[in-house]
């Protein structure tokens, strides 16, 4: 995917200006910053969430993008079943029962959303994402919601799961960019720019 001289800005205030970024077929890239730099303005960007006022973006075409989002954003009538079902074709219903096992919230199932902490919801949308799958994982915060050991099983799962396809981790905690990520880009802003970028010492 390449990002070329992406811009965005809001009420004359610059987010993106002139941001470029090369990134790979696949494995877990990491943009590691301070909150409030640009890095989900960005996201939102790649997914088609927001539309960049300049630049482009290509790479993507025909691709499939999952994105879980900072916010949960389950459907408050649908059980916490039903909210990973949906992503699925008709044929592949049943397949969210294995999803929803897997991030430890099986016995939840029949759970409505506002029946949940914010760790189970986010553990349901991360579940919902894996289920609906992709070639581009989009992670903004993903386990902010989460304490360390939910965390940690999160991202082995991630890294069980989504090994074939492009990761993109949004975070500034530097824990999880060293655990899950391939490569670390080290952000400033806005307007947001690469400062630097890495191996974890892990890799």
């Amino acid at each position: 995917m390449n990002l070329e001289h992406l811009t965005k800005s809001y009420q004359g205030r610059f987010v993106l200006q002139d941001f470029s970024l090369e990134l790979p077929e696949r494995g877990t890239v990491c943009l590691f910053g301070p909150s409030g730099c640009g890095k989900t303005t960005l996201l939102h960007c790649m997914a088609g969430v927001l539309k960049p006022d300049s630049g482009t973006i290509s790479g993507l075409l025909g691709k499939k993008i999952s994105y879980v989002f900072q916010d949960h954003r389950l459907l408050p009538w649908a059980t916490a079943l039903e909210n990973i079902q949906l992503v699925l074709p008709p044929e592949q219903k049943e397949q969210a029962r294995d999803w929803i096992r897997m991030v430890g919230m099986g016995a939840y199932a029949a759970q409505k959303p506002g029946q949940l902490s914010g760790g189970q919801r986010q553990r349901i949308a991360i579940a919902r994402a894996l289920a609906y799958g992709g070639d581009v994982l989009l992670l903004d915060e993903p386990f902010h919601a989460l304490d360390q050991t939910a965390a940690n099983e999160m991202m082995s799962l991630l890294k069980s799961t989504s090994a074939d396809s492009l990761n993109i981790l949004v975070t500034h905690n530097r824990q999880e960019a060293e655990q899950l990520s391939d490569f670390i880009y080290f952000l400033e802003g806005p307007p947001l720019c690469v400062l630097s970028a890495q191996r974890p010492k892990s890799q």
